[in-house]
Order: C-alpha cells, then structure tokens, then sequence
C-alpha cells in the first residue's frame, strides 16, 4: 500500500464451537484515524491509545492460556455435552468424503469441582486390544462427583480395524491412525478423523494420555514415552506424568516432529501445542491380560491424583529404567520367522535374536541385535517380510 496504516488487534471466539479464540490484525489507513492536534495527540489520548492496545493483547494471552470451558457448567466433546457433576456419552462424527463416514464413541465426565482438561485416548489401532479395554473400563470407573476438572475418554478410534481385526492400518484407507496428524476435513477418513479429534479433544485439554499395546503381530513389554521439548516447564509436568504412570521403562523421545502442523502422532499433537502428555504401550500380541489392564487403569488414575483432578497422594515410580534411543532391527528376508529371545530381555551387540527360513525350512537370514539394550517388542507370528521389523531394541541411557 502506499498510504501509511497503523495496525489494530482485536479477540474474537470461533464459530464453532470447539475453535479457539484468535487475535485479529487489522490494517486500517492511518488517514481514517482522527488527529488531535498538530503533533497527532496529547499525552492522555496516546496513553488511552496504548492502554487499549495492552488490554487487548493481555485478553488475548490469557485466552491462549486458559482453557475456555474449563468454568463452564457445561462441557462438550462431539455429540456428548456433560453438565457440572455429572456424565455424558456420544460420538465424534467423521462426515463421509471420499469413503465412509465414522462415529467415534467418546466419554465427558465434567467433574464437581473445576480443574484441568484431561484427554484419555486408545484404539488407533485397533487391535491393541488391552489398552482399548482399559479405557472402556476407565468409564465405568470414575465418578464425576469425585472430580475436579473433566476427563475426556476416547476408548476406541479406529473402529474399522477393530471389527476387521486388521492390525496397524485403517482398512477403509489403509493409513496408520496415528501418523496423520493434525489431519485435514478434505482428506481421507483418517484424516477427516485426526482433524476432528485435535480440534475437538486435544484442543479442548490441557493434558493427553495416548494409551497403546502390543499389536497381533508385537510381543511387547510395557513402556511409556517422555517427549523432552526443550520447555522446561512443560517437560517437568509431562516427566511427572509419566513417572506417575508408573510403567518401569521410559523412552526419551526427543525427534519428533516440532512443527504443530506437521506433528504427526497424536501425543505429539498435543505436546506441540503445549500441553504436557505422555504416551504409555502395555499388552502384548493382542492379549488382553489382566496385569496390562491394571497397569493402564492405575496409570491413569494415579496421573489424575498428580494433577489434582482426584483425591489422594500420586506415588511416582523411583527407579524406572531410561531408554535414550530406539534402533530397530529389519528383516533382510520374506519368509518364516523364529525368535530365540522375549520381549523384555537384555541383548548385546550382535547378539542372535532370531532367524528366518525360506517355505521349505532353509536358513536365509540370522537376525542379531544391531545395539545393546532390552528387546521392547519382537516379532509375535512367523510371517515376515523383506524390510518388515523383527524387533526394536531400547538402549539403556547412562
């Protein structure tokens, strides 16, 4: 423009009901605005001036900064709209596209007293079976009454895989659940599904629990994931959390992605928007054992307790095991696979693990540790393919 413009800011709330508050720059043609006088203003009309411009951008941080419905005597997350005190139950409905629509079963438990938003999240995988029958029994678990702040529980995201039994994908588009965040309305059904889910449940919270397991095909013993951002502030809530967890093995994960635009995992989705959260794995090979259910449900409850969203002292694990690195170890061969070693055990370098046969018996590929560390999962069934994993391998931090 070749006129001077001075630059206005304003707040406004979203339409929608789950959009968050933004600030508004306007441009507006500095000859538009009233003079007062030969030097453009006494000292009292450009002190009023500024003090609006303070006020609105002061409004404008403490709308980022606080949670809108965290006061609210009522809470929503898709269909379900839970008042003060009290449950609701509903969907998050994925509207069709390209392929089908999705109702995506969630829980509201807006407790008595106000208190952080905590999201509980499972089933991007639909065969991780503990985890999704951990949070189902979380709903039938907790009372509103007993509550300060609200507990959204997401038990099961990736239905098609559920009903299907296909392990890791969506099979109504084949993606990962958990790879294609924040997703996009003009995408895929998973894609359509991971929009919704981050503007109506990560958006909403102030902390996330993404909980998995062990697919069919992954013997996996327990771990939970700590995100180390460099926010210092943010870090020590999320490394409490997960020390609250409780699981004895903890991955510091530092490469994921940083750009909330690009975050990719649903964790991660939150954690790049900064909001503490954690990511927990116990269940193996599609079991669902009553030891991993326990550990998920105590988990979450003990975390509640850290937050002050229950009564009661949080104990925090003292001596977990730290994993500083993850190196997987692939399969140069298709064929059939046999472990010599079990998830959770401690391996050195170059150590036999497991080995691959052709269809008629014939030994075509040894499989041995690439590093030093404990087995966090291994390969469950003898169908393996050439570049498919065998087994991840957590190198132990010193």
């Amino acid at each position: 423009m070749t006129h001077r413009t001075i630059l206005l800011l304003s707040v406004c709330r979203g339409v929608l009901p789950w959009a968050p508050h933004r600030v508004i720059v306007s441009q507006v043609p500095l000859g538009s605005i009233p003079r007062w006088g030969a030097h453009g203003g006494t000292p009292l009309q450009i002190s009023t001036i500024v003090f609006l411009f303070l006020l609105v951008g002061l409004t404008a941080a403490q709308t980022q900064a606080q949670p809108r419905t965290k006061e609210s005597p009522t809470f929503t997350v898709g269909t379900a709209t839970a008042v003060r005190g009290q449950k609701a139950t509903g969907t998050i409905d994925v509207p069709a596209g390209s392929d089908a629509a999705l109702s995506i079963p969630v829980a509201v438990f807006h407790g008595a007293r106000p208190g952080p938003v905590l999201a509980l999240v499972s089933g991007a995988h639909g065969t991780e079976y503990a985890s999704i029958i951990a949070l189902e029994k979380m709903i039938g678990m907790l009372d509103p009454a007993e509550i300060s702040g609200t507990v959204i529980i997401v038990p099961l995201v990736n239905i098609p895989s559920f009903e299907q039994k296909v392990p890791h994908l969506n099979p109504v588009d084949r993606k990962n659940m958990n790879r294609m965040y924040p997703g996009k309305m003009d995408g895929t059904q998973t894609d359509r599904a991971s929009f919704l889910i981050t503007k109506q449940v990560v958006e909403q919270s102030d902390h996330l629990i993404d909980l998995h397991g062990g697919d069919t095909d992954e013997s996996l013993r327990t771990y939970s994931y700590w995100t180390k951002t460099g926010n210092e502030k943010q870090d020590q809530i999320s490394r409490e959390m997960v020390l609250a967890f409780g699981l004895d093995h903890i991955i510091i994960s530092t490469e994921r992605p940083k750009d909330p635009q690009a975050s990719r995992y649903l964790e991660n989705t939150a954690t790049t928007r900064g909001k503490p959260s954690i990511t927990v794995e116990a269940g193996h090979a599609g079991t669902v054992e009553a030891d991993d259910v326990s550990a998920l449900t105590s988990g979450c409850l003990n975390v509640m307790r850290y937050l002050k969203m229950l009564p009661g002292t949080a104990t925090m694990i003292e001596h977990p095991v730290w994993i500083d690195r993850v190196v997987p170890l692939a399969s140069e061969q298709t064929g059939m696979f046999y472990p010599l070693v079990r998830r959770g055990a401690f391996v050195g370098q170059g150590m036999k693990v497991g080995y691959v046969t052709d269809y008629l018996g014939n030994l075509i590929f040894e499989a041995r540790a690439p590093a030093a560390g404990v087995i966090l999962y291994i390969c469950a069934v003898p169908s393996m393919t050439k570049g498919a994993t065998i087994a991840n391998v957590g190198v132990v931090a010193r």
